[in-house]
């Protein structure tokens, strides 16, 4: 069935609507759209009027799309554990993210209050939701009610692929304590690892195992993070509403089993080289005190003024997981890397290289969306409610992809890149295959691009 649309039904009114309160609220003169960073700022930044900068508020977003050609040109369209760009031969709408903002102050002597609300739409969506209360119990196998904070918004029976996201809900406020304390309580992004959700903040449209599969996305509860002087930080907090060791909780399930995430970052006295040591931890569910815990590892260098390496390694562990009917010590570990260099200031080159090893085979599962699509009846709404068909086993992860960034304009980056994937790992029956029609490799070469708003 086609949709049919009409200036009624879609951006007319919506547009007029906003360009009369821009105008109500006497926005900054529009800029042209070579000048603008922002497509607001093409119609008046909001932002700069009276209003907001008088409460301090801030209102933007960002559009991120692609596509992808698969080289093994797979039968059911899924790029294996690949994702953000999970779907090969389509067009994907990622991440429509709209937020609100009021930001504190960083330092000074006088408290600030503020806070942040994101909503995404898009096939991103599912991997930022807060999923951490999975379909089933990870230690008994029990099935589970998931947290309904903000899944399925869509309704899974229609909607294979796309749905909405919350991925960020809460308060802050800064502490005129010592240098300056920052705190925010609510549902945020995780302090840990390199890579993030947000399309804007990454180089490359897919994303690392490591990012993917070893490391939370989100947590709920409160954290607080303090400047000690020019070269040191500190981070720690305390986290809740998940059954997968506080990563990706919710608000309804799970608020008994609390853990905590901590961190310190050194930065040179040019801020030309960073390390940051981060990690969480916590038991497994208000039902079993398991250890679920990762450490992570993130060191930055600018080689040169145009040259910039990172080099990263994490480690995670979640004891007493029910795999094939038996309680495993299960642990994944790995090493990834991104160099990139300024070609010109709108012009980025860069190559990230990774080993990603899945020691149980608990953590990767190919294709990725089927698995985190599937329900506590073992069927998947990623394949239309059928059974899931996902396969995990204990493997080594490599990849090399290599692209660039180009900003023709401030407000616009566009990123093609061509990535090789490989596996390293054994079934019962041969080799592990997890590619695209069971293959042990795979090459993709996608494009996507970001505006900001």
């Amino acid at each position: 069935m086609k949709n049919h649309f009409t200036p009624d039904c879609f951006g007319l009114k919506p547009l007029a609507l906003g360009l009369a309160l821009i105008s109500a609220m006497g926005a900054a003169e529009a800029k042209s759209l070579t000048e603008a960073t922002t497509l607001l700022e093409t119609v008046g930044d909001p932002n700069e009027s009276q209003f907001m900068k008088k409460w301090g508020l801030k209102v933007g977003g960002w559009a991120n799309a692609g596509i992808t050609y698969n080289a093994a040109n797979p039968d059911n369209n899924f790029n294996g554990p690949v994702t953000f760009g999970d779907r090969a031969g389509e067009v994907q709408l990622n991440q429509l993210n709209l937020f609100v903002q009021r930001a504190v102050a960083t330092e000074g002597d006088a408290w600030d209050f503020g806070g942040r609300f994101d909503a995404m739409f898009g096939t991103d969506s599912i991997f930022t939701q807060a999923y951490g209360v999975p379909s089933f119990d990870v230690n008994s196998g029990v099935p589970m009610n998931r947290s309904t904070w903000d899944l399925n918004f869509l309704g899974s029976n229609d909607n294979r692929f796309y749905d909405i996201a919350l991925p960020q809900a809460y308060a802050e406020a800064y502490a005129p304590i010592g240098n300056g304390l920052n705190i925010k309580a609510g549902h945020f992004y995780t302090p840990i690892g390199y890579e993030t959700v947000p399309a804007p903040d990454n180089f490359f449209y897919t994303h690392a195992y490591t990012m993917q599969y070893g490391e939370p996305f989100t947590h709920t509860g409160v954290m607080g993070n303090y400047t000690v002087d020019n070269n040191w930080a500190v981070m720690g907090g305390a986290v809740t509403g998940s059954a997968t060791g506080g990563w990706d909780g919710g608000w309804d399930k799970q608020l008994g089993n609390w853990g905590g995430l901590g961190g310190v970052t050194w930065t040179s006295d040019d801020k030309g080289t960073s390390a940051n040591v981060s990690s969480t931890f916590s038991g497994t569910s208000e039902h079993s005190s398991q250890a679920w815990a990762l450490y992570s590892v993130v060191l930055k260098h600018n080689i040169t003024d145009k040259t910039h390496l990172m080099m990263q390694h994490d480690h995670g562990f979640a004891n007493g997981i029910l795999l094939g009917g038996v309680s495993t010590d299960t642990e994944w570990y790995g090493l990834n890397t991104h160099l990139t260099y300024d070609v010109k200031d709108n012009l980025t080159a860069g190559l990230r290289g990774e080993w990603f090893r899945d020691q149980n085979g608990f953590r990767v599962c190919s294709p990725g969306r089927v698995a985190a699509a599937t329900d506590n009846s073992l069927n998947s709404h990623a394949i239309g409610g059928a059974t899931n068909n996902s396969t995990c086993n204990a493997a080594s992860y490599y990849a090399i992809t290599a692209g660039i960034n180009w900003k023709p304009v401030k407000w616009l980056n566009v990123r093609p890149n061509v990535r090789y994937d490989w596996v390293d790992g054994t079934t019962a029956t041969g080799g592990y295959r997890p590619f695209g029609n069971n293959k042990e490799d795979q090459f993709l070469f996608s494009s996507d691009f970001v505006v900001n708003f």
